[in-house]
């Protein structure tokens, strides 16, 4: 199950073989707030996942590596900043706020974790 929620940018909300599972987030509000966890990636969730993988693994250099995209997404969207959520399909394409506290706040409690 937890390879089918991972992605480079956060976890799923639900596993892409889920009947239920919208890989785009888009649309009127509607449809927006239908595919909100039914498969879109909320980049916050990455934290948690970093710091239980060094915990169980006990290898801060692995655990750094699953946040690099997050660090190269600095440049990407909303510069200086990490998106909310993204798509649950490739390409990920970001979505929603494009500078969200909780995924900034997340992945820099997992990095500084990780630093050796």
């Amino acid at each position: 199950m937890g390879r089918s929620l991972l992605t480079s940018y956060g976890l799923r909300s639900l596993a892409p073989d889920h009947p239920q599972y919208q890989g785009k987030y888009g649309g009127n509000q509607y449809q927006r707030d239908g595919a909100y966890h039914q498969g879109t990636v909320w980049g916050w969730l990455l934290g948690p996942f970093v710091l239980a993988h060094l915990r169980v693994y006990k290898n801060p250099e692995q655990a750094r590596q699953f946040l690099e995209p997050m660090a190269n997404h600095l440049t990407a969207h909303g510069v200086g900043s990490l998106s909310e959520i993204f798509d649950g399909d490739a390409p990920m394409t970001p979505r929603g706020c494009i500078a969200q506290a909780w995924t900034v706040a997340e992945v820099l409690r997992a990095w500084l974790a990780t630093e050796s």
